[in-house]
């Protein structure tokens, strides 16, 4: 079964830092876009930021110059590194991938895959 495993989320001050990873595992084949969503509460799960397999980023305009996207030397690991946070930027953070893998049954298919999610909070 292809999963994605999220790990790196706690309490943080305004003004500090916090690093997120994301683990694929499973029968894959390629991936090719990693993305970071996020969910405040009673608000939308909005995008964070994105790579493609070339390495291309992209970043919500909110986050842009404080956040970094970035994929791992294994090509299924992805991070996001979160600098000059904000109360503003609390919210659970989600691992996104599209991807050709394998399910538990079948053969090899596109999918698009959510990890589990990891909350984030900044408050003093």
């Amino acid at each position: 079964q292809v999963q994605l495993v999220e790990s790196g989320g706690g309490l943080v001050q305004p003004g500090g830092s916090l690093a997120l990873s994301c683990a694929a595992s499973g029968t894959i084949l390629q991936i090719d876009a990693m993305g970071w969503y996020r969910q405040a509460p009673g608000k939308q799960r909005e995008l964070v930021a994105s790579i493609r397999s070339s390495g291309e980023p992209t970043y919500a305009e909110s986050v842009k110059g404080r956040f970094t996207i970035s994929r791992g030397n294994a090509k299924n690991t992805m991070s996001l590194q979160m600098n000059s946070l904000k109360p503003e930027d609390t919210a659970v953070y989600y691992c996104n991938a599209d991807l050709i893998g394998r399910p538990t049954t079948g053969g090899y298919r596109r999918l698009e895959v959510w990890g589990q999610g990891t909350l984030v909070t900044v408050s003093s």
